[in-house]
């Protein structure tokens, strides 16, 4: 598996009232990251829509130097999908709401299809903003899974990127590996070190991956390792949001499980309701 840097990004928009807040942002983060801009709009292309979105563009303070606008028909999942693929986009930007119940056009159950088909990474945007929002804390995931280490490579680099002050790599453990009956004292202290023992080994191992990442990727950047206890996906979205995160970084849907057909996995539990921006991130076989 190999982390694919974001050098090549596209914007699936909508003419809704977060247009210009959106075009903003991205634009602000094609720019940070040194990429190039597609911007898609699925539906009819008319004088009247190509003239707002140009306006809309021109009042960016800061824009990315290549820039492409493509106006596309079809149905949004499999046209942005081919769209992707045959530009060879890195990151699929996307506005969204918090709430799927709320979510609307490339939201809600296209969001999920998105994210389950798209060959690259994807990153869903709930604060859009016209003035910048500083980018300070950063979660990602640190799933003991062979996806993990793109996940982090990339939450570090977006970090780089955005500047941020704080990165938290959070491990999230099964209760059922801390299981034990507590009905004295003797078994609490039991419960107690087990739990000590399995946050060592834990952090042990999220150290090492970090370890395998490039020196120039770390360098200026806060990281800290977090343990928490609880239900794959649901844990670190509930933190993320007490920890009042900027960004969740997470590993893409696993594929080719047949179980995963019929029970939720960990992307579920976020996408149906967004903590913070999400950053989804889609490893790539090594060339």
């Amino acid at each position: 598996m190999a982390f694919r840097p974001f050098k090549k990004l596209l914007f699936g928009f909508a003419f809704s009232p977060s247009l210009r807040a959106n075009v903003f942002e991205v634009t602000r983060l094609a720019s940070f990251l040194n990429a190039s801009l597609v911007f898609v709009h699925v539906g009819s292309k008319t004088a009247e829509k190509e003239e707002e979105f140009n306006s809309v563009l021109k009042e960016c303070s800061i824009v990315p130097t290549d820039i492409k606008l493509l106006w596309r028909e079809g149905r949004p999942i499999n046209t942005l999908i081919s769209v992707c693929v045959k530009m060879n986009i890195d990151l699929l930007l996307l506005g969204a709401l918090k709430r799927e119940k709320m979510l609307k056009f490339y939201l809600g159950s296209i969001a999920r299809g998105l994210t389950r088909k798209a060959s690259c990474s994807v990153l869903l945007m709930i604060n859009p903003s016209i003035e910048r929002i500083p980018c300070k804390h950063i979660v990602v995931n640190g799933f003991d899974s062979p996806q993990t280490k793109d996940t982090i490579e990339a939450a570090f680099e977006m970090g780089q990127a955005l500047q941020s002050k704080k990165i938290t790599l959070v491990e999230e453990v099964s209760e059922s590996r801390v299981a034990v009956s507590v009905d004295d004292d003797r078994s609490l202290r039991k419960a107690t070190l087990r739990k000590e023992k399995i946050n060592r080994e834990e952090k042990m191992r999220v150290v090492d991956i970090v370890k395998k990442i490039p020196a120039q990727k770390l360098e200026g950047l806060n990281w800290i390792t977090q343990s928490v206890f609880g239900k794959r996906g649901y844990s670190i979205g509930h933190y993320a949001r007490l920890a009042r995160a900027d960004l969740l970084v997470m590993n893409s849907q696993e594929k080719g499980s047949f179980l995963s057909r019929f029970f939720p996995r960990d992307l579920e539990h976020i996408l149906a309701e967004l903590p913070t921006d999400v950053l989804i991130i889609q490893s790539h076989k090594d060339e």
